[in-house]
């Protein structure tokens, strides 16, 4: 199984994340769960010990190795370098493992745009490419926030993607442009996840105002979620009704 989580900044992603990637760690799976926000933070979300965390750098900011594997310098524009750079070692090299949990961080190109052709972009791409062709596990791609990496059609070929919404109109009006944009590159198999829940109400709201996506759960809205971001451990540990809500996720989608 792969699957990219999406949503609008701030809903949840993260959190999700954490949580799936855990509860199929449960269940003896082998998982791979990619952070490719700039900023990432699933580490945390994850309650890796500060040593393993430690070890974690970004791919993008991996100098050394962008010109050891494209013969350019990150941010150099113009010249040549390899556009199809070896990978295949990079996910083993460069992750960390945790309670079943194997965690690589991406990190983005911050230079030149969507159309960006450097050497980091390079890379990052060919890494992508590689991680959906790995067999015998579950790969989770832990997406920035917004539809920009939709339309360079990175994860056109996940089996599916989660899009992350809280039960406001905005979350909902960004999972109509991530649906959008996820059909034109062909990926039709997209699922709902409301996050921050309150009540039925508010379920309610986006059962009625989703834009065509089906439901496929909601997570309760939970201030032990930031307790355990102080405190350093899973979130999937901390706040048993979360765990719940994941694993009754994972299951409605495996027999999706």
């Amino acid at each position: 199984m792969k699957l990219a989580i999406t949503g609008k900044g701030g809903v949840g992603k993260t959190t999700l994340t954490a949580l799936i990637a855990q509860a199929y760690a449960e269940l003896g799976k082998q998982v791979l769960a990619v952070d490719a926000d700039p900023s990432p933070c699933l580490a945390g979300a994850l309650g890796f010990p500060d040593e393993l965390r430690a070890k974690l750098v970004p791919i993008s900011e991996m100098d050394d190795l962008i010109y050891e594997r494209t013969g350019a310098k990150k941010g150099q524009l113009g010249g040549f370098f390899t556009i199809n750079p070896r990978v295949d070692d990079i996910p083993e090299r460069f992750s960390v493992l945790h309670r079943g949990v194997r965690l690589l961080e991406m990190g983005s190109v911050e230079t030149g745009g969507s159309g960006c052709i450097c050497p980091e972009a390079a890379i990052l791409k060919t890494l992508f490419t590689n991680l959906m062709f790995r067999k015998d596990e579950v790969l989770l791609l832990d997406m920035y926030a917004g539809v920009e990496h939709l339309g360079r059609a990175t994860v056109d070929f996940v089996d599916a993607m989660l899009i992350v919404v809280e039960p406001t109109r905005r979350s909902l009006g960004t999972a109509a442009q991530i649906k959008k944009l996820a059909n034109d590159i062909g990926l039709t198999r997209l699922y709902l996840i409301g996050n921050k829940v309150r009540n039925q109400d508010e379920s309610k709201f986006l059962e009625n105002e989703t834009p065509g996506l089906p439901a496929l759960g909601f997570l309760p809205a939970d201030l032990k979620v930031q307790e355990a971001d102080r405190l350093g451990i899973p979130v999937y540990d901390h706040v048993p009704d979360l765990k719940a809500a994941a694993q009754s996720i994972l299951a409605k989608l495996e027999n999706s």
